[in-house]
């Protein structure tokens, strides 16, 4: 672990990929526990960027078997925006942004919102494709999910 993370917080990277916005996309994940790694991926179709950012942070989240202390690494300013400045406001407003119009991808936002209840998480940004190992290695996962969620299309029989 780095030195200003206690040791018994789980680290967290994630990413999100999208081959066209929207079209089939991806999202990664990994988890670190006192020298321990899970790696996270999956993807789905006609899906945006910023669905697949939320769901790498999501599923990793949703992942923990336990209350814990969590520190997420993000490259998603909307992502980390979202859940620490923004979210206030919405479920204030009724799910609505401050110019009264729906939020985008309410649904994942409720979902990340209870994802994250348990535990105690704190929401770091990172520069994206910067040379950071972690997010670059999410953002592989990531990649590896569309590559398998197209693959596995065109392989299915007409």
């Amino acid at each position: 672990m780095n030195g200003d993370t206690p040791e018994e917080t789980i680290i967290v990277y994630t990413d999100g990929a999208c081959r066209g916005n929207p079209g089939p996309g991806g999202w990664g994940a990994i988890l670190r526990y006192k020298g321990r790694e899970k790696t996270l991926r999956g993807g789905e179709f006609g899906t945006t960027n910023n669905r697949m950012e939320m769901l790498g942070a999501i599923c990793a989240l949703e992942a923990l078997t336990r209350p814990s202390l969590v520190a997420v690494h993000t490259d998603s300013q909307y992502v980390q925006k979202g859940i620490t400045e923004w979210l206030p406001g919405w479920i204030r407003r009724g799910w609505r942004t401050a110019d009264r119009k729906p939020v985008k991808n309410a649904d994942l936002w409720q979902r990340l919102q209870a994802a994250a209840a348990p535990h105690r998480v704190s929401w770091h940004w990172v520069r994206g494709h910067a040379g950071d190992v972690d997010n670059e290695r999410a953002d592989v996962l990531a990649n590896e999910a569309i590559d398998e969620l197209t693959a596995s299309a065109r392989a299915r029989p007409g």
